[in-house]
């Protein structure tokens, strides 16, 4: 007898959604999932909502999301809910390409009117607004989100705020933001106070988003005013302030709010963090704050993927430790574009120009395509080195062969590269055949080369071109004097001079920093303000009485000004990097390394001394100038005289 509580089992059909929802999302690519689109049309599945949302979702928000495939997708479905209209939304504003559209969609919405928006629609509309600069958009939005009841929503309101900073809108923004956080008045300014864990923390968003948004556009002092006045932070406030520094050039005060956020403890480092102050930390040439960096990410399970490994290797390099870089490198799991950049990049910059091409062949068999910043660094190194056909070579086989659009990057690294050589007027022809309109730093690249090769016929009419695109920019009046000082013409100095005090246009002081102890020092020319003054000028006359042992007679030429000869001495004497270098010595152990960074390019004078120093004191010096790195030792230097 059939027991009646047995039921019989049943199954599911295979094109059932059920069943099909799962190889939705098996699809690894975009391929993958148009392919089975294919056949859910062919088999008449795809008017089934469950499979459409699933289609559409998968295209609109994966790893290999298309956002017009998946507006195309919307179109097909005939009564979309709100989760497809939101879908699709985002997926269009998160594409800078294709944010109007995301635009078009929400009005399309609102013109049906079967569905309305609601909260996780307004924050796409509005990053919409942002990416494409719609202020006028932005605000009829705004009544939207009154008029729809969500002024109150903390995710709606940050990106509202986010949409009238971004979009330069900052008295909208102020009075947005003053009337969404709970303020009150110590008597110098607005405080975000505390009124409830729930409205504490939404303050801290709204106000990390205002800062956000003054850092992108600009504004780094009223966001760094904002920042100081906030009660509580989280580790995004701190993070959107030290990746502000750091992304407007202030590279000190990213390092200094950086030892500061340690020093509180409240709020620990992240990831982001170090990401956001290790280029602070390489244009600072701090390598001992970069090591500390490297050791807490180490320590303190921070992990190290391509990112945070590609900034170390930068930071590493930029720091003059291209062994550690290229360590640190070698022991990243999985490398892409940006962390072969940053090694190639690296080894150019310290003139390992063999290394660089090595790497370069070593990262195409690996699979990964260069990027024109890839081919940027290749032809610096072979500018460093004089490799002049085979920067010819790599150029034309970017060109022609793998089929790169050369940026104004690549031309400039062109011009400094036949320049350098002596090929000045395959330089300038270059320049003036340039299918994109050639800027100031490839003129000055000319200009540069010219007084290095005493062509002052190419070099006035570099000069007067750039004085032209840059009229209050010191670099062509200054290149200029030098190139007629080095050719002892002294009347054609005094009148460039004329013009540029005429102009009110002030030279760029030469400053060099050196690290001694994690504190970094920083020196001008004839510097007499640091503490220890007295005992730097004592190890000058030193260095000068040994080198003088050692035969070395200073170069006044190097020297561009008109004085006499005892005067240029004493000058060349006060070099900012000689002064970091005697400072180096009085502060470290004997056979300790010093590093120093300085802002201009290390002159003749100056760099046949550090050869000497280096051997004499035995010393390993590595001195960074604004192009490339210099490495002297045992009276050698690493660029083999050519810089």
């Amino acid at each position: 007898m059939n027991n009646p509580m047995l039921k019989p089992q049943t199954t599911t059909p295979y094109h059932h959604p059920q069943h099909l929802t799962p190889q939705i999302k098996t699809c690894k690519t975009i391929q993958q999932l148009k392919q089975l689109h294919a056949i859910f049309i062919k088999t008449n599945k795809t008017n089934d909502p469950t499979v459409s949302i699933e289609l559409l979702k998968l295209s609109a928000t994966s790893d290999f999301r298309d956002p017009v495939y998946a507006l195309s997708l919307f179109d097909q479905m005939s009564q979309p809910n709100c989760f497809a209209w939101n879908t699709v939304i985002r997926a269009l504003a998160d594409s800078s390409s294709n944010a109007d559209d995301a635009l078009l969609v929400f009005c399309k919405m609102l013109s049906d009117g079967d569905v309305e928006p609601n909260g996780f629609t307004f924050p796409s509309v509005l990053k919409a607004c942002s990416v494409v600069g719609r202020l006028e958009e932005g605000k009829q939005v705004h009544g939207l989100v009154v008029k729809f009841g969500f002024v109150d929503d903390e995710f709606v309101v940050s990106n509202l705020l986010r949409m009238y900073v971004v979009c330069g809108s900052t008295e909208d923004a102020s009075v947005l933001f003053h009337r969404s956080v709970d303020c009150v008045s110590d008597g110098n300014g607005m405080v975000v106070t505390v009124r409830g864990k729930r409205r504490q923390q939404g303050n801290v968003v709204l106000c990390n988003v205002m800062i956000d948004g003054y850092v992108k556009i600009g504004k780094i002092d009223a966001a760094r005013e904002l920042f100081d006045k906030m009660v509580e932070r989280s580790v995004v406030s701190w993070n959107a302030m030290i990746s502000g520094y750091a992304q407007n050039g202030f590279f000190m005060e990213a390092v200094d709010l950086f030892h500061r956020m340690m020093e509180m403890g409240d709020v620990l480092p992240n990831r982001v963090t170090l990401v956001s102050v290790l280029p602070a930390i390489s244009r600072l040439g701090a390598l001992e704050l970069g090591k500390w960096v490297h050791l807490y990410a180490e320590r303190n399970g921070v992990r190290i993927d391509e990112v945070l490994g590609s900034a170390l290797v930068d930071m590493y390099a930029k720091c003059g430790s291209i062994e550690t870089a290229i360590q640190v490198f070698e022991r990243l799991s999985k490398t892409n574009v940006i962390a072969w950049n940053a090694i190639i990049g690296g080894l150019a910059m310290h003139g390992k120009a063999k290394d660089v091409l090595d790497c370069f062949s070593r990262m195409k068999r690996s699979g990964v395509s260069p990027s024109d910043v890839t081919y940027i660094a290749i032809l610096s190194a072979c500018s460093h080195a004089g490799l002049v056909e085979r920067g010819r070579s790599i150029f034309n086989d970017m060109v022609n062969r793998v089929g790169l659009e050369p940026r104004i990057e690549h031309y400039g690294c062109m011009v400094d590269l036949l320049g350098r050589a002596g090929y000045l007027e395959e330089a300038e022809e270059l320049i003036t055949n340039m299918p994109i309109r050639p800027d100031d730093v490839i003129w000055k690249a000319l200009l540069g080369a010219c007084k290095m090769h005493k062509n002052i016929e190419i070099g006035r009419r570099a000069a007067g071109v750039l004085m032209k695109l840059a009229p209050h920019d010191s670099g062509a009046y200054v290149a200029l004097s030098n190139l007629y000082a080095s050719s002892g013409n002294w009347d054609g100095v005094a009148e460039v001079r004329l013009m540029m005090k005429e102009l009110d246009i002030r030279k760029d002081p030469g400053c060099s920093w050196i690290e001694i102890d994690g504190v970094i020092h920083e020196f001008l020319v004839e510097d007499d303000s640091h503490p220890r003054a007295e005992e730097i000028h004592s190890m000058l006359k030193e260095i000068s009485n040994k080198l003088s042992l050692v035969g070395h007679v200073q170069d006044p030429t190097q020297v561009l000004l008109k004085m006499d000869e005892k005067q240029k001495e004493t000058l060349l004497h006060y070099h900012s990097e000689k002064i970091a270098v005697a400072f180096g010595l009085i502060s470290t152990s004997p056979k300790t390394t010093l590093q120093i960074v300085k802002n201009l390019r290390i002159c003749e004078d100056c760099h046949s001394s550090m050869k000497l120093i280096s051997k004499v004191y035995e010393r390993r010096i590595i001195i960074r100038d604004r192009k490339r790195f210099h490495h002297f030792d045992n009276g050698l230097c690493s660029c083999m005289d050519y810089w």
